[in-house]
């Protein structure tokens, strides 16, 4: 896609220049890079670093999409994910195995349009951006997921007393518990703990890689809780202006009776103010689910997350709740853990 043709579009009566980034290019990366940290809303899933990752790891590409100005100053970008998947159907999506991303900054509108131009010529009859401006014309759901976000509180002992009461007290039992809490880099002993946490919940498991090649790119840590030496929960989180999103966590059977999760939840809103940081990103969960639930527990509030699309044809569709998948995730679950995990990377991949 050039700077000039198809992609030029008038946006407050500029007119502003779309074209797709080469991502190869370290200048441009560093360029986007400083947009991203400027720009209001932004969040890691907008990084080149995000999409390089998920592209490494996964073979899908990276598609990204910047709106110029005529004097060459940046005004917008939109990061993108052509997943491919001969289970789930080919699509573009900002971003991929990203709970957020949509158009940044200005020009919704000319970068939309750009990228719908660019899945038509791809062969993706299904545009989805998840967050940012909702561009005309195109269909808008903000009932699927909630997003759960607060700020954190001043102290340890204000973070206790900020969570509600029922929660709090199991907060404390698990203060009085034998349990380690350790902050560091180690991934396997994570991907250990997040596999079979999935694989319970009737999921398949992301690629080992994408861990690696997101921690390598993304200011991240890994936040594990242990009873007699063993890793019972794990939690990967990603750093970025000032609010903590813990991402992919999990735990093993035994961590619900040692009350590991709620433990390293508390421990890691403490950790996390250490770090710098003001806010906690719970992230998104399905409307009226048990994750949703958990997080209300927490004193979270939920706010409805907008994800926009345009199809042509059949919509992807991924969701596990859906019914067609009912029997595949009840099988899952039944999988022993050493094939679940090495047959879930090879579906997961396409799911996004």
């Amino acid at each position: 896609m050039g700077a000039r043709g198809p992609g030029d579009r008038r946006a407050a009566g500029v007119t502003l220049f779309v074209r797709q980034l080469d991502l190869a290019d370290a200048s441009q990366r560093a360029r986007i890079d400083a947009f991203v940290a400027e720009a209001p809303d932004s969040t890691p899933f907008h990084l080149p670093g995000w999409s390089i990752a998920v592209a490494t790891a996964t073979r899908n590409p990276a598609r990204y999409l910047i709106a110029e100005r005529p004097n060459g100053a940046l005004a917008g970008v939109l990061p993108l994910t052509e997943m491919r998947s001969l289970l789930f159907g080919r699509a573009l999506v900002s971003t991929g195995f990203g709970v957020d991303g949509g158009v940044l900054g200005e020009g919704a509108e000319s970068l939309a349009d750009a990228a719908w131009a660019l899945a038509q010529r791809i062969g993706c009859g299904d545009v989805e951006l998840r967050g940012g401006a909702a561009p005309p014309g195109w269909s808008v759901d903000d009932t699927s997921y909630q997003g759960f976000v607060r700020d954190l509180a001043a102290d340890e002992a204000s973070q206790l007393q900020a969570i509600p009461r029922k929660q709090r007290a199991e907060v404390r039992r698990s203060l009085g518990l034998d349990l380690e809490v350790t902050v560091g880099s180690e991934l396997d002993e994570h991907y250990r703990v997040y596999a079979e946490s999935v694989r319970n919940l009737g999921t398949p498991v992301f690629p080992r890689r994408l861990f690696r090649e997101v921690a390598a790119r993304i200011d991240s840590d890994v936040l594990t809780v242990r009873s007699e030496g063993r890793a019972v929960a794990s939690v990967l989180s990603l750093y970025w202006q000032g609010v903590i999103y813990p991402y992919w966590g999990g735990g093993t059977p035994a961590a619900r009776g040692l009350r590991a999760n709620d433990r390293m939840y508390f421990a890691l809103m403490n950790h996390a103010r250490k770090r710098g940081c003001t806010r906690f990103d719970f992230g998104r969960s399905k409307t009226e689910t048990g994750a949703a639930a958990f997080k209300k527990n927490w004193g979270f509030d939920p706010v409805p997350r907008r994800y926009v699309r345009r199809s042509e044809g059949p919509v992807r569709e991924v969701n596990p709740l859906n019914p067609k998948y009912t029997l595949m995730v009840r099988n899952w679950k039944r999988l022993p853990l050493p094939v679940a995990t090495m047959l879930g990377p090879w579906i997961s991949r396409g799911l996004g």
